[in-house]
C-alpha cells in the first residue's frame, strides 16, 4: 500500500474513532413514553350547591351553577331554579315567557315545585296565560300526588270557595287533611276550623282541637287565639286555663287586638294568669286603640286608681310606638 492510501485508511480508523469515542460520551436515550391523558373533565355543581349560593343571596354564582348542572345531566331540579331566576328577575333579567319555558321543561321530567308554578301562574295569570284557577287545578293535583304541600292545601281553597269549579267543602276537608299530614300549619288550621264548625263535614271536636293545637305549635296566630278558646273552655281538650293565657299572650305580643282583650281579661280575673289590674288595663287600651272595644273592660278601666290607669295608658302609649 502506497503512503497515501494508508494516510487516507488512517484518517478513515480515526474518524470512526472519534464517532465511537462521541458515541459513549452521548447520554443514553430516555425510554418512550405514553402521550399524556387529557384532563378528567370536571363534574358540574350539584343542585344542592346551586340552591344554597341562590339561598344566601349568591344569584349569578346560582344562575351560574344551574346552567352547568343542566348542560351537563337535564337536572330539572337546577331547571326549575333558572326558572325561579328569571321569573322574579333576580340575577338575570325578569322574563315570566323564559321562566314558563323552563318550568315546562322540569315539569316534564316530573319536578312537583315546577308543576306547581305552572299552576300558580294560570291562578295568576302570568306569561301569557289566562287567569284561570280551572287550567291550574290539573297542575295541582299532579303536584299534590308528588307529595306538594302546597298544591293540596290551594286544591283545598279552589273546592272550599267554587274556584274553578263547584264548591266543594267534602273535597275541600279533603285536600285540607293531606296537606295538615303533610305539616302545613295553614292547611291544620283550616282542616281544624272545618271540624269545630261542621262546614260540610260532620264536628269532630276533638280533632278539631288536635289540628288546631298542631297549628297553634307552629305558631300560627289565629290557631293560637282559636286553640286558646277551646282549652279554656275545655272544648275537645282537657279544660287547661294556664296553656290558654299562654296562647293569648303570644298572639297579643304579635299584635293581634282579640288576643289582647283576651288576655286583658284573664289578667284582670287572676284566671289562667297572676292578676294584675295594670297589665289588665294596657293591654285592653292597646287593644281598644286597635278596634277592639269592649265595655266590661272599659268600665274595668274607668273605675282603676288614677295612679294605675296612669302606668297603664304610659304602657300602652309605648307599647302603640
Amino acid at each position: 500500500m502506497t503512503a497515501a492510501p494508508r494516510a487516507l485508511a488512517a484518517a478513515c480508523l480515526l474518524v470512526l474513532a472519534c464517532s465511537a469515542a462521541s458515541a459513549q460520551n452521548r447520554p443514553a436515550p430516555r425510554p418512550a413514553t405514553a402521550p399524556p391523558a387529557p384532563a378528567a373533565r370536571a363534574e358540574p355543581p350539584s343542585a344542592e350547591s346551586a340552591y344554597a349560593a341562590y339561598q344566601r343571596g349568591q344569584y349569578l354564582t346560582a344562575f351560574r351553577e344551574a346552567t352547568e348542572r343542566v348542560e351537563a345531566a337535564a337536572d330539572p331540579v337546577s331547571m326549575t331554579l333558572l326558572a325561579e331566576l328569571h321569573a322574579t328577575g333576580i340575577g338575570v333579567p325578569q322574563n315570566e315567557e323564559r321562566a314558563l319555558g323552563w318550568y315546562r321543561l322540569a315539569a316534564d321530567k316530573g319536578d312537583r315545585n315546577a308543576i306547581f308554578a305552572i299552576g300558580m301562574m294560570h291562578v295568576e295569570g302570568k306569561a301569557g296565560l289566562a287567569r284561570d284557577p280551572a287550567q291550574a287545578r290539573p297542575y295541582f293535583e299532579r303536584a299534590a300526588g308528588l307529595g306538594h304541600v302546597a298544591a293540596a292545601y290551594n286544591l283545598g281553597l279552589l273546592a272550599l270557595g267554587g274556584h274553578g269549579g263547584e264548591r266543594d267543602p267534602q273535597g275541600a276537608a279533603r285536600w285540607f287533611r293531606m296537606a295538615a299530614d303533610l305539616g302545613s300549619a295553614d292547611a291544620q288550621y283550616a282542616y281544624g276550623t272545618m271540624l269545630k264548625d261542621g262546614n260540610g263535614i260532620p264536628v269532630d271536636l276533638a280533632q278539631a282541637a288536635s289540628y288546631l293545637g298542631r297549628a297553634a305549635a307552629q305558631d300560627l296566630m289565629e290557631a293560637q287565639i282559636d286553640y286558646a278558646v277551646m282549652l279554656f273552655n275545655g272544648q275537645g281538650v282537657a279544660k287547661n286555663e294556664t296553656a290558654a293565657a299562654g296562647f293569648f299572650r303570644k298572639a297579643a305580643l304579635r299584635g293581634n287586638p282579640l288576643a289582647m282583650n283576651r288576655l286583658a281579661r284573664l289578667l284582670a280575673a287572676g284566671r289562667g294568669i297572676a292578676p294584675n289590674a295594670v297589665m289588665a288595663a294596657q293591654w285592653y287600651l292597646t287593644a281598644e286603640y286597635l278596634g277592639a272595644r269592649d265595655a266590661w273592660l272599659e268600665d274595668y278601666v274607668k273605675t282603676m286608681d288614677p295612679v294605675q290607669r296612669e302606668a297603664a295608658e304610659q304602657g300602652a302609649r309605648n307599647w302603640l310606638r
